[in-house]
């Protein structure tokens, strides 16, 4: 639809309802900070647009004709939906102002801190931008995303989801741990593939990028199927595993950059053969860039930094 040359600008509507309001032209234009004359000039533009006189000037002030009263009514309606859009857009450009993540709990423990210290310490990032941060499971980073309450995510499992553009960041490896306790601790040889498929494990829950990455790995060194135990225990974060193993529970496969503090003194890393558990750790985002501009800056801070 194509307005008329007949529509006034939103200047000439917030005019006439604060000539309404205030009952003067003096005090209209305090109110909008112009002068005296612009408020003549518009309203004399508005009455030729109209074709009819709408205000009523005399020694005790301003009134509205009865033309003018319908006519304010319209500047009303149209200023509070000028004064919602106002706000929403606003309310963008602040969102905008925003960082916005969601990371695996891998990534978000070990290193989005360190990304965020090293991203706002530069200049080419400007002013800082407020940080929202999500840690979660790889799948809800992703689902996150999706629904648009994040800008970029980072997960660690083996594929992303259809329509989610994504770039490596960095990398790590898994490895088999066991409390010092365990009879694989002292075990010479490496524990293969099948017996890892045969064990059951404290691990994470569905959706954890560390647990999707193990098995996919074994399906693929194990072609003639694939028939997991039901785990030890199943559990919601990394630290949990970490404190059930080393209290005995069983074996976990869990990330380097995980456990390597732990490795020697409550945990022992047990080799595994003919598996490969190097994996990639990617930056999640919809569309061609990350829609917020903060998000585009982070992922290319990103892309400029040394990959483990």
């Amino acid at each position: 639809m194509v307005l008329s040359p007949r529509m006034p600008d939103l200047a000439v509507w917030q005019t006439l309802a604060a000539v309404e309001d205030t009952g003067s032209f003096n005090a209209a234009a305090q109110r909008l900070g112009v002068s005296q004359q612009a408020v003549s000039a518009r309203m004399r533009s508005l009455e030729e647009q109209v074709g009819a006189a709408l205000l009523v000037r005399s020694a005790s002030g301003t009134r509205l004709t009865d033309t003018g009263v319908v006519v304010a009514e319209w500047a009303h309606r149209l200023l509070a939906v000028a004064e919602e859009i106002d706000a929403g857009l606003a309310g963008m450009a602040q969102q905008h102002q925003e960082l916005r993540l969601a990371a695996s709990l891998t990534i978000a423990e070990h290193l989005v801190p360190r990304w965020l210290v090293s991203f706002t310490g530069t200049a080419a990032a400007g002013p800082a931008p407020r940080v929202s941060f999500t840690a979660t499971n790889s799948e809800h980073a992703c689902a996150l995303l999706r629904a648009g309450e994040v800008d970029l995510g980072f997960v660690e499992g083996p594929e992303v989801a259809a329509g989610v553009q994504s770039r490596v960041v960095a990398h790590d490896r898994l490895l088999l741990v066991v409390p010092p306790q365990h009879r694989w601790a002292r075990r010479r040889s490496p524990v293969s593939p099948s017996e890892l498929a045969a064990t059951a494990l404290v691990t994470r829950e569905q959706g954890s990028g560390t647990r999707q990455i193990l098995e996919h790995r074994l399906r693929r060194a194990l072609p003639g199927g694939l028939d997991l135990p039901e785990p030890l225990l199943e559990l919601s974060t990394t630290a949990a595993v970490i404190s059930a193993v080393s209290a005995g529970a069983g074996p976990a496969v869990l990330s380097d950059l995980s456990v390597s503090a732990d490795i020697g003194r409550r945990l022992v890393a047990v080799e595994v053969s003919e598996l490969d558990l190097r994996r990639e750790l990617r930056a999640v985002w919809l569309g061609e860039r990350p829609a917020a501009r903060p998000a585009q800056d982070f992922l290319d801070h990103l892309l400029t930094l040394p990959r483990r």
